[in-house]
């Protein structure tokens, strides 16, 4: 199994707004799986550390928390969707329990790109600048990087085992 190494594109659209953008190597549908079937997002989302899905509510109004076991700690994130297209769109809210009341409205959509591909964009609306900013300084690039690499690492183990099924 082979992994293109892929950067996630960070740009700052609005005073109040993070996009991220990265490529990868699987259909749209194969993408969607991974953001929304807890057994499969338990795998990479949590930047490689173990991840608790308490609850993850896929539909308009349903509740999603997560909890990261990582080497610095526990930390807890949850939200509520706004928005569920499959699979190309959803929308949700954004909070972790280290600055509980800072909420963000995450936009993230899936575009085929041929060939297999699948863009995915997220875009992370802030209350304020300053919001916007402290999760800038926080690095939280890094941190997606880092689960988007194990996300890379997952949709190849995917496609690997359909291979092997004999699924296309």
């Amino acid at each position: 199994m082979s992994v293109t190494r892929r950067e996630t594109l960070l740009t700052t659209p609005t005073d109040r707004e993070i996009r991220f953008e990265r490529t990868f190597d699987a259909s749209c549908e194969r993408v969607w799986r991974a953001l929304t079937e807890p057994e499969l997002l338990a795998q990479w989302w949590g930047r490689g550390n173990k991840l608790v899905i308490e609850r993850m509510d896929v539909e308009r109004g349903g509740h999603w928390r997560f909890v990261e076991h990582a080497p610095d700690g526990v930390h807890g994130f949850e939200g509520r969707y706004r928005e569920v297209s499959p699979p190309h769109r959803f929308v949700r809210t954004f909070e972790w329990d280290g600055m509980p009341g800072y909420v963000l409205v995450e936009t993230v959509t899936l575009e085929d790109v041929g060939n297999g591909r699948t863009r995915l964009v997220s875009v992370s609306l802030f209350h304020t600048v300053e919001e916007r900013d402290g999760m800038l300084n926080a690095e939280a690039a890094k941190g997606l990087d880092q689960s988007y690499a194990a996300l890379d690492r997952l949709l190849a183990r995917l496609a690997s085992s359909d291979r092997e099924g004999g699924q296309q």
